[in-house]
């Protein structure tokens, strides 16, 4: 069976500086017609950076939506969208939030929030042979970076006390990557 949905009609209802937000109209495998509220985002990159002793670097930061603090990987969204180097992408948003510079990294793949309305992939990388050089925050950024043990973080991870996606994602991955 066929369960792809096509659009019959697109609409604009917001367009910002990160989202653009469409209603659209679409035909469903029956024939019948449905509303979707689609938000498109340029997709974003997010970093386990963990040192030779283990030691992983994290980002506490207010986060406006849920009026909350949260520790997260250092994260960010694709400046350019698709055309951006993902790569590129990684390596700013680890410079700017945390100072650090890695010689490797290991791409992990991607993730996505939340298909059923959003269209962001979040892309997951391992940095590791890092150096310290200095943080750049973009002028509406601020936030502590915090460091704890590889196993810390995986612990909290587990017992819910980290609840951020791509961190949560990265971090599973990044222990069943190097059995840690």
């Amino acid at each position: 069976m066929d369960l792809s949905e096509k659009m019959v009609s697109s609409e604009t209802i917001f367009e910002g500086k990160i989202i653009k937000v469409t209603l659209d109209q679409a035909r469903l495998p029956n024939g019948t017609l449905a509303a979707r509220e689609v938000v498109y985002h340029p997709g974003g990159v997010a970093v386990l950076a963990l040192d030779k002793d283990n030691t992983v670097y994290l980002v506490k930061q207010y986060r406006y939506p849920i009026q909350q603090l949260l520790l997260e990987l250092p994260a960010g969204k694709l400046d350019h969208g698709a055309e951006e180097d993902r790569l590129l992408g990684a390596q700013r948003e680890l410079s700017e939030e945390t100072g650090l510079e890695a010689a490797e990294w290991t791409y992990l793949g991607y993730s996505l929030a939340s298909p059923g309305f959003c269209d962001e992939a979040l892309h997951m990388y391992l940095a590791r042979g890092l150096t310290r050089k200095r943080q750049h925050l973009d002028e509406d950024e601020f936030l502590d970076v915090v460091t704890m043990p590889f196993d810390e973080l995986v612990r909290q991870v587990m017992d819910g006390t980290i609840t951020d996606g791509k961190t949560v994602s990265t971090t599973l991955k990044v222990k069943v990557l190097l059995g840690l």
